[in-house]
């Protein structure tokens, strides 16, 4: 089995394959196969292709969202390695706490807790005293330009792109070995845009390997050391029946 750790990556993809099943139709839509890339150490590889080819799904399983058909997805954990293709649920809860870091494109917080709370949760998983955590949660909105009179408000009633800047907070919040980032810049103004480059840079400075999704091209160009065309992975789609 090869090691992660020794290679020098946080995550390596090995001929992943997926197909959806149509239920009212009876029938499957290859949509990916031999998926097969790594994310070195410090560095941001981006996943590039059009709307549809697949890149969102190739997220999505490498979180464990979604289970993949075949292949495996390793990923650094602890002083070894996981298999996130075939690892038990427990196992991907406890990667997800202790090893990846993950910047979604929605927000979802629970209701009536305030933004100052939502950001500083995963800290205080992490073994940080609240007073802390809500300290460096404090620190991180304010660089993101959420003012003090909303930080003791719950994220629900913000803005789309305030949420976001919560969202990216919380994700930012703890240090992990590997973060996914899908689209965190989308609904953010240029300002912030910069604040969030600057964000992925010292964690790639830091050691942190980058898996994302970026549609602004600036942000991309700033930020990636390598883009994998997903479209090399995606199979001429025609129903097969299930």
């Amino acid at each position: 089995m090869t090691d992660t750790s020794a290679t020098g990556t946080v995550l390596r993809l090995e001929t992943v394959a997926k197909t959806f099943t149509l239920h009212l139709q009876d029938s499957q839509v290859p949509v990916l196969h031999n998926v097969s890339f790594e994310v070195p150490i410090g560095q941001c590889v981006v996943l590039g292709g059009e709307s549809g080819a697949g890149k969102s799904t190739i997220m999505k399983m490498v979180y464990g969202s979604y289970a993949a058909d075949s292949g495996r997805i390793l990923v650094r954990h602890r002083d070894g390695q996981v298999d996130l293709a075939a690892a038990a649920p427990r196992e991907v809860i406890a990667v997800r706490r202790e090893s990846m870091g993950y910047v979604s494109q929605f927000l979802r917080a629970v209701p009536r807790v305030a933004a100052l709370d939502v950001v500083a949760e995963p800290l205080m998983e992490s073994g940080l005293s609240r007073d802390a955590a809500r300290e460096r949660a404090g620190e991180l909105l304010e660089r993101l330009s959420i003012p003090r009179r909303l930080w003791e408000l719950p994220p629900a009633t913000f803005s789309g792109g305030e949420q976001q800047r919560v969202n990216i907070a919380r994700g930012f919040a703890t240090t992990r070995g590997l973060m996914l980032l899908d689209e965190p810049t989308a609904s953010l103004d240029a300002r912030n845009r910069a604040v969030v480059i600057e964000m992925i840079r010292e964690r790639l400075a830091a050691g942190t390997g980058i898996l994302a999704i970026f549609h602004d091209h600036d942000v991309r160009d700033a930020v990636a050391n390598e883009i994998v065309d997903v479209a090399a992975f995606t199979p001429v789609r025609e129903l097969v029946a299930a």
